[in-house]
């Protein structure tokens, strides 16, 4: 069993004291960096008047992940953020030191991500992970961790949490995404080792490293606002889908052959079981192999690359639970005119899809 960590209160913050109904601006200290100047990550906490849920929201856990940032400074400006009860955090970078020399990860090479809840006396990134857990995760009860997909790949936006814990469901659910993939996230990720000491988090996944997209930021904020709505702290009604699936089953789909792709199918497009989903030809032009889909599901993530090697991930499946009605599915989300229909639409703009007609 876990040690749980004790509630810090949201009170007080460094040496910064946030009174009822304030808003305040702060620095965190986490590291130094080579000079020996104190880095710190700005963040801002928003108090209500009256009591009630601490919130989380976090983004650039990758330095390289900007969307979420996007989402959050648009989160920080916008007037419908008002909250009626309880407190809300907002940071939208998280690992800075990454963010300042462009990079996926720590100047000490670690994935961030793989190192809560962290160390005093550990390396360079688990003594930073351990006061992002200890400062932040420790003063909330619920979180937020907004994420894209890794280099030269998109992902279709989509919730991820724990479905058996019950509180994580609930968030994952509020937030509104069509598609929630079910899977505890990796070991000393954020939100498992987030979720497993009484803060419940989720995590979005949308868009491209090192881009802020419109569409993205857009669902991001949607999101938020949902799950806000539904702990109370927000007025008004989360948006809820039109169909919403959960995924407990993905797969990778990887090149059979080297050379030049052909896309017929975009992130977020729901394919039924042998449809062609990208066809592999040589520099000439000739037809060296086509991928088909093993399974009726969603197209959760794709490569953005034109070429391949063999054995290379081209685009990841997520496979519809039994006795799910792809057509069903693909009709409600047409039936709704929302965000997710739009999200299709911009991702990945850089790949061309084309149809695969019938003979060719």
């Amino acid at each position: 069993m876990k040690a749980r960590l004790k509630r810090l209160s949201i009170e007080s913050w460094t040496n910064t004291r946030i009174e009822p109904g304030e808003t305040r601006n702060v620095q965190l200290a986490v590291s130094q960096n080579y000079s020996g100047t104190t880095v710190h990550i700005p963040l801002q906490v928003r108090r209500s008047d009256q009591d009630g849920p601490v919130v989380f929201v976090t983004a650039a856990l990758h330095g390289d992940e900007l969307n979420g940032t996007g989402a959050i400074r648009h989160l920080l400006r916008d007037p419908e953020i008002q909250l009626v009860r309880g407190s809300l955090i907002l940071v939208p970078v998280l690992n800075i030191l990454a963010l300042e020399s462009r990079s996926r990860y720590m100047p000490d090479r670690r994935d961030l991500n793989r190192c809560f809840p962290g160390s005093a006396s550990g390396s360079l990134a688990s003594r930073m992970a351990y006061s992002i857990f200890h400062e932040i995760v420790a003063r909330s009860d619920f979180g937020i961790d907004l994420h894209t997909a890794s280099v030269r790949r998109t992902n279709f936006p989509t919730v991820r949490g724990t479905m058996e814990d019950e509180s994580v469901a609930k968030l994952a659910r509020a937030f509104g995404s069509e598609i929630i993939i079910d899977k505890p996230g990796p070991k000393s990720s954020l939100r498992r080792e987030a979720s497993a000491n009484q803060c419940p988090t989720i995590i979005m996944e949308g868009g491209e490293v090192w881009k802020v997209e419109p569409a993205i930021v857009d669902t991001a904020v949607l999101g938020v606002k949902n799950v806000l709505k539904s702990l109370g702290m927000l007025e008004g009604k989360p948006l809820r889908p039109n169909c919403q699936v959960v995924i407990s089953k993905t797969r990778w789909m990887r090149a059979e052959f080297g050379g030049f792709l052909q896309f017929h199918i975009a992130p977020g497009e729901i394919v039924e079981k042998g449809q062609p989903l990208t066809t592999n030809t040589s520099l000439l032009g000739d037809e060296l192999g086509v991928l088909v889909a093993p399974f009726d599901g969603v197209i959760i993530g794709l490569t953005t690359l034109p070429t391949v090697n063999p054995g290379e991930p081209i685009c990841h499946i997520g496979r519809f639970p039994k006795g799910t009605n792809a057509p069903e599915i693909r009709r409600l989300r047409d039936s709704q005119s929302n965000l997710e229909e739009r999200v299709s639409d911009e991702l990945a703009t850089n790949l061309r899809v084309v149809e695969r007609k019938p003979g060719q």
